[in-house]
């Protein structure tokens, strides 16, 4: 079988980067063109030498229909709009779509989910890693088996991140609403300030930390009347979310359309 030839969307930033890296490592799929945005300094730049490797000869362009012209692959790591956008060019390609990009509304949720049954063979996931996936489980049989445990997620990030809570710690709060059979917009507190009054029981609580260059740490506390679980997770290089992006591409190119997520790639579910 060729190699899978994969776009990369946002490739002049971090994870842009960590991507094209994490495809040059692995056998069976290959970087074949890289985008960004219009007017960004690295336009016009080579691909691999952004990423800090040798020159791939491939120029990161602004031009999406010709970077996807081709392609069998996206791995986008961008903004809501961006994946929205590009979620609906690949259900007409019928391209695989692996999206890592956080922040996103139900409406842009339910757009992305429409791309897929359109089409697109679409693996979303708020973090790619095999140690969060493993951790989500743990959480759901936690708050399964500790039904009067309050529940509170803190996660921390880098002061250039945008949204918050973190999708890593929505993840951690929809495994613990599973494991509690509620709806997590119906029982979660994201903000605390002020007079608040008593802690709401079954509520699950959310605190955002932002500061220095943190990648990501994620702790789910279950406090009871006398005990606290803790269960962590921390992210020490940003290569995880990479190598776990370039996994769920290679299996999502033997799938039907659909859309898929880290746990379906993993074999979780």
């Amino acid at each position: 079988m060729s190699d899978l030839k994969v776009a990369i969307a946002g490739a002049g930033g971090r994870m842009g980067a960590a991507n094209i890296r994490a495809i040059a490592e692995t056998p069976g799929i290959a970087v074949y063109s890289a985008f960004d945005r219009a007017g960004t300094p690295v336009i016009g730049k080579d691909a691999g030498e952004q990423a800090g490797l040798e020159r791939l000869g491939i120029s990161i362009g602004d031009d999406i229909d010709a970077a996807l012209a081709g392609a069998g692959a996206i791995i986008d790591f961008t903004a809501p709009a961006n994946s929205v956008a590009l979620a609906q060019r690949a259900a007409k390609l019928g391209l695989v779509h692996i999206i890592g990009t956080t922040g996103c509304s139900e409406a842009d949720d339910d757009a992305i989910r429409a791309a897929a049954a359109a089409g697109a063979r679409i693996v979303k996931a708020g973090n790619f890693s095999l140690g969060v996936n493993l951790l989500m489980g743990l959480v759901k049989q936690a708050a399964a088996a500790l039904p009067g445990f309050d529940i509170e997620i803190l996660e921390m990030h880098h002061n250039r991140k945008v949204d918050a809570p973190s999708g890593t710690a929505l993840m951690l709060g929809e495994a613990a609403a599973r494991g509690r059979s509620v709806e997590l917009k119906t029982h979660s507190v994201r903000v605390r300030d002020g007079h608040t009054g008593a802690r709401e029981p079954g509520s699950i609580g959310f605190a955002s930390l932002r500061g220095g260059n943190v990648i990501g740490e994620h702790r789910v506390i279950l406090a009871g009347p006398s005990e606290r679980i803790e269960l962590n997770h921390i992210a020490d290089n940003r290569a995880l979310f990479a190598e776990g992006a370039v996994r769920a591409a290679l299996w999502a190119r033997d799938q039907a359309p659909g859309f898929y997520t880290m746990a379906d790639v993993l074999g979780f579910n």
